[in-house]
C-alpha cells in the first residue's frame, strides 16, 4: 500500500458516550468538518472497530459510562487498535483519571465536559494531523523495510554465484594435489595440471570473484555507516562508479576487453551508492551473458545529458551491446514484470525489476531499446543530479 492510500483510508472520528443527547450534539456540531460515527458504549465501540477499524483515525470517549468506563475502552484500543489517536472526555477532573488516561490509554488530550466547540474542534484537528503524520511514518518505515529486505535478498543472490565459483575453483585446485613422493623435497607441494598454467588461472579467477564479493559487502557496510545520524553525506560521481565497476567486476576470460567506456560528461549521482553500484553490476552481467559466443562482442558504457520532457534536463548512463537483441514480445514486458530468456541457467527476471525499483526510488527511470539481431541499449535516466566540476 502506498503512503497516499494510507492517508486517504482512515479519516473518521469515533465518539463514544452513553448519553444520546451528547452523541447527537457531537455529530451535529462537528459533522460539517469531520466524518463522525457514534457509539453508546464500550461494547458497541469495540464492535464497530472490529468491523470497520481501518476507517477510523481518532477515538473520543467519555470516561463515566455504565458497565465499562472509558478507561476500559482506551486500554482495549491501546492493545488492538494502536493506530487510533485517543482523546478522553470527562466531567471528573480527578488526578488519578488523568494519570491513568495518559499512562494506560496513551491519550493525546483530556477534554473537560461539557465540551466546548472551539477547543474540541482544535483538538480534533490536532488529532487528525497526528494520525496522518503517524500513518505516513508507518508507511515509510514499511517501505524502507520492504526495500531493505528486497535489497538484501538480491545482494545475497548476487554474492551466491561468484562465491560458488570460488568454491569450484578451490575444489579444482584441491583435487589436483599429488601426494608427496619419497624424493619430494620438504616444503614442496605438487599439483597435476591438464595444461600449463591451469591452476594459476583458476586461483587468479577465484581471487577476482572474491574481490568482487568484498567490494559489494564493503559498499553496503559504508552505506550502513552513512545512515547513522551526523554522518557526512557521501556522494559519488557517475564516472567514478563506472570506473569502480570496471576495476572490480569479475570478468571471465577476455570479457574485460569487450567493454569500453566514454565518461567525459560526468555528474554526481543521487541516492545510495550501494544500490546504484548493484544496478550497474546487474546490467553488466546481463550484457556479458548475451555476448558470450558472439563474434567480436562489444559492450559500451556512456554518460550523457539531454533535455527531457518539457525541457527538464536529465542525465543518463547507457549500456549498449551488439548482442542478439530482444524479441518484441519480450521487450514490451521487460520493465513491467519479471521476464527472462535464460531460465535454464538460473535466470529469474528479477534483476531488471530490482534495477527499476532502485531507479524509481530516486525519481529516475529505465528505458530499454532493442531490435532483434541488432543489439540492445539500456538507459538509466536521472532527473536529480549535480553536474560534476
Amino acid at each position: 500500500m502506498q503512503p497516499a492510500e494510507i492517508l486517504d483510508e482512515a479519516r473518521a472520528i469515533l465518539f463514544v458516550d452513553d448519553e444520546a443527547s451528547s452523541r447527537k450534539w457531537f455529530a451535529l456540531t462537528f459533522g460539517d468538518e469531520f466524518t463522525v460515527v457514534t457509539a453508546s458504549g464500550v461494547s458497541e465501540a469495540l464492535d464497530l472497530l472490529g468491523k470497520r477499524g481501518h476507517e477510523f483515525a481518532v477515538l473520543v470517549t467519555d470516561y463515566r459510562m455504565p458497565v465499562q468506563d472509558g478507561m476500559n475502552l482506551l486500554r482495549a484500543v491501546q492493545r488492538d487498535f494502536r493506530h487510533l489517536v485517543r482523546l478522553l472526555a470527562t466531567a471528573y477532573a480527578e488526578k488519578e483519571v488523568a494519570i491513568a488516561a495518559v499512562n494506560q490509554g496513551k491519550v493525546l488530550r483530556i477534554l473537560e465536559k461539557p465540551l466546548d466547540e472551539t477547543p474540541t474542534r482544535e483538538a480534533l484537528r490536532e488529532a487528525l494531523a497526528m494520525h496522518r503524520a503517524q500513518a505516513l511514518e508507518r508507511a515509510l518505515n514499511e517501505s524502507r523495510v520492504a526495500a531493505m529486505r528486497e535489497t538484501l535478498g538480491f545482494l545475497a543472490h548476487e554474492l551466491n554465484t561468484p562465491l560458488a565459483t570460488v568454491r569450484g575453483y578451490v575444489n579444482a585446485v584441491a583435487v589436483r594435489h599429488q601426494p608427496a613422493g619419497p624424493d619430494t623435497p620438504p616444503g614442496t607441494v605438487q599439483f597435476q595440471e591438464d595444461h600449463p598454467g591451469q591452476l594459476i588461472a583458476a586461483l587468479e579467477s577465484a581471487e577476482r570473484r572474491a574481490l568482487y564479493c568484498q567490494s559489494l559487502v564493503s559498499t553496503f557496510v559504508q552505506s550502513a555507516r552513512d545512515a547513522y545520524p551526523g554522518a557526512a553525506v557521501q556522494t559519488v560521481s557517475a564516472a567514478g562508479l563506472v570506473r569502480s565497476l570496471l576495476d572490480e567486476y569479475p570478468f571471465e576470460g577476455d570479457e574485460r576487453s569487450w567493454v569500453d567506456s566514454e565518461l567525459s560528461q560526468d555528474f554526481v549521482l543521487p541516492g545510495r551508492r550501494d544500490l546504484l553500484y548493484l544496478v550497474l553490476c546487474t546490467l553488466t552481467k546481463n550484457a556479458l551473458h548475451v555476448l558470450r559466443g558472439r563474434e567480436d562482442p562489444r559492450l559500451r558504457i556512456e554518460l550523457g545529458r539531454e533535455e527531457g520532457v518539457a525541457g527538464t534536463p536529465r542525465c543518463w548512463i547507457r549500456f549498449v551491446d551488439n548482442g542478439p537483441g530482444i524479441a518484441p514480445d519480450v521487450l514490451k514486458r521487460l520493465t513491467r514484470e519479471p521476464v527472462t530468456t535464460r531460465a535454464g541457467s538460473g535466470g529469474n527476471g528479477m534483476g531488471l525489476m530490482f534495477c527499476l525499483r532502485v531507479m524509481q526510488s530516486i525519481n529516475g527511470a529505465i528505458e530499454v531499446e532493442s531490435e532483434l539481431g541488432a543489439g540492445a541499449g539500456v538507459w538509466l535516466y536521472f532527473t536529480r543530479f549535480e553536474t560534476s566540476a
